[in-house]
């Protein structure tokens, strides 16, 4: 099988306090009544959640699962509205627009809060002055995958074919969700671990990656594993390596890379919830609270597990906490790379 690329969309491209609702000991009966008739009527307006990916893709599938669930809990309209391209800065820079009034979230997972301002000189936003951490609700693992038509079964049998064939350049590519992400980096780290002739080919979010993966338009890709897995189950791709400390129980069968000898990868990426500064906490913690108990209905934890989400609910200091570790992880590793960001 001959594959080709010429389908692969290439892209071109101090903390604001956050407003307590609190009483103060001046005026507090006045501002008591105030923030409550605030979050009173912001909570009769339909609530935005932003999703930065196509639709179809991973993030977008989460999304639309979790506010059907918190429609019910918040008793209030959920719309959840895509604004793709350039992995999530375009939806990020929406929420940066938007009022802090608690109508507007943005789900997002590591890549856009974390990495982008990591590896572009002006995204648009900056995380820790314009937005305010909401609530987590998983961690999730990268993984390998290869196309059905590509003739192997495992991850040793696909670097002998990448390494043996003579066209290395086709069947070399590997596509990746968004330029100067953390899955650009481990294409890298798969290059110089197995002296491998590849090169990453960045598209605009996983949902047209893996249609061309389906297409064989591209051998392989770098994604999430709730982007591959009900691929692999249907046999149409084939997920060969993960990352992560640990086999992940959705795919049992499948290796780490640790297991393969590529160490060092074992830091597990998060979901969760972002507001924009300044949005009451009144409204922060509504939202999160109505999100620990949608967590905790079992048919939500089995769909999210199903897809190789590990389920767990963060408040809003606790997602915040593991941004800013998460964040000092891949900063050491950019910068060993000799990254320049753009």
């Amino acid at each position: 099988m001959t594959f080709n690329n010429t389908r692969r969309e290439l892209l071109l491209g101090s903390s604001k306090a956050v407003v307590m609702a609190s009483v103060t000991t001046y005026g507090g009966a006045a501002l008591s009544q105030a923030s409550n008739t605030a979050t009173t009527a912001s909570s009769a307006r339909p609530v935005r959640i932003l999703v930065g990916f196509p639709p179809g893709g991973g993030t977008d599938v989460i999304a639309r699962m979790l506010a059907e669930r918190l429609r019910d809990e918040l008793g209030q309209q959920i719309v959840v509205e895509n604004r793709p391209g350039a992995g999530g800065q375009l939806a990020a820079q929406a929420l940066k627009a938007s009022s802090p009034d608690g109508t507007t979230l943005f789900i997002s997972h590591d890549h856009t809060i974390t990495i982008l301002p990591l590896v572009m000189k002006n995204p648009g936003f900056n995380p820790a002055q314009d937005f305010v951490p909401v609530a987590g609700f998983a961690s999730f693992v990268n993984a390998f995958a290869v196309s059905a038509a590509a003739p192997v079964s495992n991850f040793a049998a696909y670097l002998k074919w990448v390494q043996e064939q003579s066209d290395k350049k086709e069947r070399g590519s590997v596509g990746i969700p968004a330029p100067a992400s953390t899955l650009e980096f481990l294409v890298g780290v798969m290059q110089t671990r197995y002296k491998l002739d590849i090169v990453a080919a960045p598209y605009r979010g996983s949902a047209p990656m893996i249609a061309d993966m389906l297409g064989q338009q591209i051998p392989a890709g770098m994604g999430s594993v709730p982007d591959f897995i009900e691929h692999h189950k249907g046999g149409k791709l084939r997920v060969l390596a993960v990352l992560g400390g640990k086999r992940q129980a959705a795919l049992p069968e499948v290796p780490t890379f640790a297991e393969l000898g590529l160490k060092g990868l074992e830091d597990m990426p998060f979901y969760g919830f972002f507001a924009v500064a300044g949005t009451p906490r009144a409204s922060i913690e509504r939202f999160s609270g109505a999100l620990a108990k949608v967590l905790g209905q079992p048919q939500v934890a089995s769909q999210l597990s199903q897809m190789g989400l590990t389920v767990e609910h963060m408040t809003a200091e606790q997602l915040g906490k593991r941004e800013r570790a998460y964040a000092q992880v891949w900063a050491d590793i950019v910068r060993e790379s000799g990254f320049k960001p753009q």
